[in-house]
């Protein structure tokens, strides 16, 4: 039998120094601090940044006759859906009627209808009786060409209407038939309906013909005030009088600001800095907080973000639900000179299953030493800012950016006191009696779409995995 070996307890003790204790020797080799939530912030790299002096940017435009394109809201109870009224003044009948009694009164006279996907809710050539608001789904609006074929040429959206023409009387037809393409909620009022109260409220038809009158002067497609113009003639015609009238109310944009109050014991900033100075390092990491925080407020903010500001006649939604290239083509061709696409990156991916699936492969090019995906030559960037709704859909948005192409640009001020980067500041506070230094971290910025072409937005865009 083999001889069985016995470890002793002085075969056990190490005979050289141990990894452990040699470490307490050792200069540790270390990164600076990491930080996951850092992006690549396209948004604010490629926007142009204008000086702001007093803190406020004005937009001057010429005259546009404003006609309240924009979107009707509504609630629910269970099924029961009801028109918000003060939303009716979204409807340009009623862009300035100021009686809320009336127009709760009118919001009444809405029924709810439902329809199945296909079915037809108008049809072209009937008569103009109704006017209807969509509240949930998307149809078609489909037109008639030259030979007679269907081609669809709109898709109309959750809080978007049509018929409103019908509100300012007159005999017409549907110029085009609207198809349900899912299934639709839609609130119709007859025109009858309208009629009747027109002719109990005193003021209501002075209203309507006020605003008959204010929309038959003279516009261009832009519905700017038209510049009277003559070409073409010949001798000593008389030559029309005219002037470039501008908005008596601008617009006004006001920075809006970011700020923290970092923190930092004195102790760890005397005894603590080398290889690294922790103010450094804690400044570091607040200051991309910061940037990061300013992107997501150049997208969503209520009051500049570029999500909300887009004019409502550049906002439309795809036609089947994915991106296809078919919608990326339309929203490009709503504007000249589209310079940037901004998507999330899983509707970025989207769009990369869409053109899978048809055989297209977009290029790519070289952007501030990035290689980024293109669609007709227009960058594809992605932003991670782009809200994902709870129905997995998105938004994707083009922009024309810089002032002189009357463009989207941002609004920053530099020379601030303390600053530390341009639109920055970073200032001393004090220290406190528990020995710890506070620092005031401030970011100033804003954006401004100088005119409505300048953005665009895809709206609505599945971005989920299509079952085949």
């Amino acid at each position: 039998m083999p001889a069985t070996s016995s470890v002793t307890q002085q075969d056990l003790q190490p005979q050289s120094l141990t990894t452990a204790a040699a470490r307490n020797l050792a200069t540790t080799t270390k990164t600076a601090p990491q930080m996951q939530g850092i992006s690549d912030r396209w948004l604010l790299k490629i926007l142009p940044w204008t000086q702001t002096n007093g803190g406020v940017f004005r937009v001057n435009r010429r005259l546009t006759y404003t006609v309240g394109d924009g979107r009707v809201t509504f609630t629910n109870v269970g099924a029961e859906v009801r028109v918000v009224p003060p939303e009716l003044r979204e409807l340009p009948a009623l862009r300035s009627y100021e009686d809320d009694e009336v127009l709760a009164e009118l919001a009444g006279r809405f029924i709810q209808q439902e329809f199945e996907p296909g079915a037809v809710i108008v049809e072209a050539g009937q008569p103009m009786d109704e006017v209807y608001l969509i509240v949930h789904g998307k149809a078609n609006r489909i037109g008639r060409g030259q030979y007679d074929n269907a081609a669809t040429v709109g898709v109309l959206a959750d809080g978007q209407y049509f018929g409103e023409q019908t509100l300012l009387g007159g005999d017409g037809t549907w110029p085009e038939t609207v198809k349900a393409a899912t299934a639709c909620t839609v609130m119709m009022m007859p025109r009858q309906s309208f009629e009747d109260l027109e002719g109990q409220v005193e003021g209501l038809r002075d209203h309507i013909d006020e605003h008959r009158a204010g929309s038959s002067k003279k516009q261009n497609r832009a519905g700017e005030a038209e510049i009277e113009l003559a070409s073409g003639h010949d001798g000593e015609p008389d030559l029309p009088g005219t002037f470039v009238d501008y908005e008596l109310s601008p617009r006004e944009y006001e920075l809006s600001v970011a700020q923290t109050v970092l923190r930092v014991h004195t102790r760890v900033a005397d005894l603590y800095n080398e290889p690294m100075n922790q103010l450094e390092q804690q400044l570091r990491l607040t200051i991309e907080a910061l940037r990061e925080r300013q992107e997501h407020e150049l997208i969503n903010n209520r009051g500049f973000g570029l999500l909300y500001n887009a004019d409502f006649k550049q906002r439309f939604s795809t036609h089947s639900g994915p991106p296809t290239p078919d919608d990326l083509d339309d929203l490009l061709s709503r504007r000249r000179n589209s310079h940037y696409l901004l998507a999330h990156p899983r509707t970025i991916a989207a769009i990369g299953r869409e053109c899978n699936k048809r055989g297209l492969y977009p290029q790519s090019i070289d952007l501030n030493g990035h290689m980024v995906p293109t669609w007709r030559g227009v960058p594809l960037l992605p932003c991670n800012k782009i809200p994902i709704t709870e129905t997995n859909t998105s938004s994707i948005l083009c922009m024309r950016v810089g002032e002189e192409k009357q463009g989207v640009v941002g609004l920053h001020q530099t020379g601030l006191p303390d600053e530390y980067e341009p639109g920055l500041s970073v200032r001393f506070m004090g220290i406190d009696s528990k020995a710890i230094m506070s620092y005031l971290v401030s970011a100033y910025y804003a954006a401004a779409v100088l005119v409505p072409d300048a953005l665009g937005i895809l709206e609505n865009v599945e971005i989920g995995r299509q079952d085949d």
